[in-house]
């Protein structure tokens, strides 16, 4: 067995110090610095996987993705824009692909991405394209997006880096 918090420090340490395929951010005015990774992620156009629709009454990416980060010592600290703080500890609808934490069919504990996977080793996005949810009833592994509901929380200065976690979620339609 191992230790999932482990995978997930491991995961989003390397997603917080830009472990992606990117070159340095680009400094802006006032420090702040261009968002991270792709944005929402890169899908692909030879993925066998066709790329999520926006939905109406889902939480959109490109709405998550539009954070900008400030350099602050050893880490990038998020700036959100004021419609994505409004939607801290609030209940909403999030579509995406499962990034499993565990080796079960039934997943509690997991990361949720804009865009596929393409290795098992690979992060798809920056952490604007990742949201961790922690699942209050299981939610079955899937390759095809799957939507989840809960209570999201924006973090702006959590200690794995990441930006997005939504809490007692459950499989949703």
């Amino acid at each position: 067995m191992f230790d999932r918090r482990g995978v997930v420090a491991g995961l989003l340490l390397l997603a917080a110090r830009g472990g992606w395929a990117q070159s340095a951010p680009a400094r802006g005015a006032a420090g702040l610095v261009a968002p991270l990774g792709s944005g929402p992620g890169y899908h692909s156009p030879d993925s066998p996987i066709p790329p999520l629709q926006e939905r109406e009454g889902v939480l959109s990416w490109k709405r998550l993705a539009a954070v900008q980060t400030r350099a602050e010592r050893q880490r990038l600290r998020p700036i959100f824009p004021a419609d994505v703080k409004a939607l801290d500890q609030q209940i909403v609808k999030v579509q995406g692909f499962m990034m499993p934490l565990d080796a079960s069919e039934r997943q509690y504990h997991f990361l949720l991405s804009a865009v596929p996977t393409t290795c098992s080793f690979c992060i798809p996005a920056g952490p604007e394209g990742l949201v961790e949810v922690r699942a209050k009833t299981p939610v079955r592994y899937s390759v095809d997006p799957v939507v989840v509901q809960g209570r999201l929380s924006v973090l702006d200065n959590d200690p794995y880096g990441l930006f997005y976690r939504l809490t007692d979620a459950q499989p949703a339609r």
